[in-house]
């Protein structure tokens, strides 16, 4: 485990759930909660005021919702990996919550144990979405099959990682370029594919067969 625990902000209207949520996290060693907001403006203001290292963040709430806040938070560059824990399933509230940058997805009934797995893995840069949200939003995937052939070997090779869930600074020390080349492939890749972002491209790589080959 590392030395300074995962640093996570509660964002829910829900009282009762934000108190579930801490009691589940406050038993990890290795991940503390830092503060709780009731609704999507309070917890911009809190990410950028406490800069968590994950957000757990429901989608419909009063006033700024999930998605609005995660839109804020891309607005602002701010760092936090955000993960939403709703009990919401449909594509029209799944998709656009993705698509707005969440790093994963996960129903309010997850266990607890797969709650603290599921903070750990998007902090490591993983995106984290379970099966049947995978498929609400590949069957919205703007990106066409024959989008994949018009990109190069190495560009191949960058997604598949892409697909493994490694950052740019991974990708360029497996592959043995430099970081800022990695970054040219990525925007290539997703201009490529019509995509918008690194979740949208790690899907459509699972969804083609393009993955790790090494």
């Amino acid at each position: 485990m590392a030395d300074t625990p995962v640093r996570v902000l509660l964002v829910d209207d829900h009282q009762v759930v934000r108190r579930g949520l801490r009691t589940f996290l406050e038993v990890q060693d290795d991940i503390e909660v830092v503060g709780e907001a009731g609704d999507g403006a309070h917890g911009v203001e809190l990410a950028e005021e406490l800069r968590p290292d994950v957000i757990l963040m429901d989608v419909k709430m009063p006033g700024m919702d999930g998605v609005d806040a995660l839109r804020r938070l891309h607005e602002l560059a701010n760092p936090a990996r955000v993960l939403i824990v709703t009990s919401f399933t449909e594509q029209r509230t799944v998709v656009p919550a993705l698509r707005a940058g969440a790093a994963g997805y996960l129903y309010k009934d997850v266990d607890p144990d797969a709650l603290a797995a599921a903070i750990r893995s998007v902090h490591a840069g993983h995106v984290l979405l379970q099966p049947e949200v995978a498929g609400a939003l590949l069957a919205q995937d703007t990106g066409s099959g024959r989008g994949g052939s018009t990109l190069t070997e190495r560009e191949r090779e960058v997604l598949g990682l892409i697909a493994d869930g490694r950052a740019n600074r991974e990708i360029a020390r497996a592959l043995v370029l430099s970081e800022k080349t990695v970054k040219t492939h990525v925007s290539n890749i997703l201009m490529k594919l019509d995509l918008a972002d690194r979740t949208q491209a790690a899907l459509w790589a699972v969804r083609h067969g393009v993955t790790r080959t090494g």
